[in-house]
């Protein structure tokens, strides 16, 4: 997967702690500590239909984030707010934007990697591209990489820092091999997530034979709208106002809040259970937890559990959650076709359901 220069990003203007200046004239300081330390955090957000999905999350991943690594100063939500909007108006930008957050600690008076040594307060960097998600929706293929997620004793992922070495390295393997993107294990070899994003695995029921798995969308979408009502509900942060962590019941066995569909609706796929991994190895991510209440919801279980290979690989279902990519279904992994090599019910109905909540979801930005 290689993402392709799009025209619409040759005239881009960036913001530099408040300065809008074309993408050409964009620099920050070799003092500042992203260049000399990677001492820096960032977010992903999406702008759909002038508004930003999930903002508050993202902002309160920032701010946690920014905690962890002892930032002196943090600008306030609002003030982060006020130049994304700034940001998007100097672009007209209102639909199919990805933006870039990143904030460092600021610049040192010298160079060192001592946190004494910035006095100027943070940088705030914003950049706002025409970018739709990256990933192919009829799906993608991962090797497994060499390279292993570390654990929160050595680097905590719940700090959504700069220093994607680790990511990269694993790109790197990916690249070489023809792949997609890359599986990350953590030390122990359980599965972390890709170099880019979160991952999550379908298994079918086994007593209902394959006949139980191959299943029209028609029908899973009933279940799921019928599960849906019966909830009477919409997913937690469906309106983009709840600050709850997206960790916050991590590790728990989530059962479907909705109650099950009877007649056919009951005989789809009932049974299937979505797995993803625990939050040890890989980032909390924002997407990932909208999958989880998306499945509460709807009436589809999921586990958060520690998974194997051996599981991806028997897995009838795969896909990644991102940002970046939203949902993509895996198809291969080192050469093993999952499922049946195409996005299965469960991940295209996930994914329907997804995009029918960031179009009607989010905080609005621009006009």
């Amino acid at each position: 997967m290689l993402q392709q220069y799009n025209e619409k990003n040759r005239d881009l203007i960036v913001n530099i702690n408040g300065q809008l200046v074309h993408r050409d004239q964009a620099g920050v300081s070799p003092f500042d500590s992203a260049v000399q330390g990677g001492d820096a955090i960032w977010e992903g957000l999406r702008l759909y239909n002038g508004r930003i999905f999930k903002l508050h999350e993202h902002l309160a991943r920032l701010r946690s984030s920014a905690k962890a690594l002892a930032f002196a100063q943090i600008p306030t939500d609002d003030e982060i707010i006020e130049q994304v909007r700034r940001t998007l108006a100097a672009n007209r930008m209102t639909d199919g934007v990805h933006i870039r957050l990143t904030l460092t600690r600021g610049v040192k008076y010298t160079s060192g990697m001592d946190p004494r040594l910035n006095t100027a307060g943070p940088t705030l960097i914003v950049l706002a591209e025409h970018k739709p998600p990256v990933y192919d929706k009829s799906g993608i293929a991962l090797i497994t990489s060499s390279v292993r997620r570390f654990p929160p004793d050595c680097l905590d992922p719940k700090i959504h820092h700069c220093n994607l070495i680790q990511s990269i390295l694993a790109k790197i393997e990916a690249n070489q091999a023809g792949a997609d993107d890359a599986l990350m294990l953590d030390v122990r070899g359980f599965v972390a997530e890709t170099n880019a994003a979160n991952v999550f695995i379908v298994q079918a029921p086994r007593h209902e034979g394959t006949e139980a798995r191959r299943v029209s969308d028609e029908a899973m979408k009933r279940r799921s709208d019928e599960g849906a009502n019966a909830a009477r509900r919409e997913p937690r942060h469906a309106a983009g106002r709840d600050r709850r962590p997206p960790h916050a019941g991590r590790g728990e066995r989530r059962r479907p809040s909705a109650a099950p569909a009877g007649g056919e609706q009951g005989a789809v796929l009932r049974g299937a259970v979505v797995l993803t991994p625990r939050c040890v190895a890989c980032p909390e991510g924002i997407t990932r937890a909208t999958v989880i209440e998306l499945c509460a919801a709807h009436g589809i279980e999921c586990h958060e559990q520690e998974l194997s290979l051996t599981e991806v690989y028997r897995a009838d279902e795969m896909f990644c959650t991102g940002t970046m990519g939203e949902l993509a279904a895996v198809i291969r992994v080192d050469g093993r076709t999952i499922g049946d090599g195409r996005p299965g019910p469960v991940t295209r109905r996930l994914s329907e359901l997804f995009g029918e909540l960031t179009q009607r979801a989010g905080v609005p930005v621009v006009a």
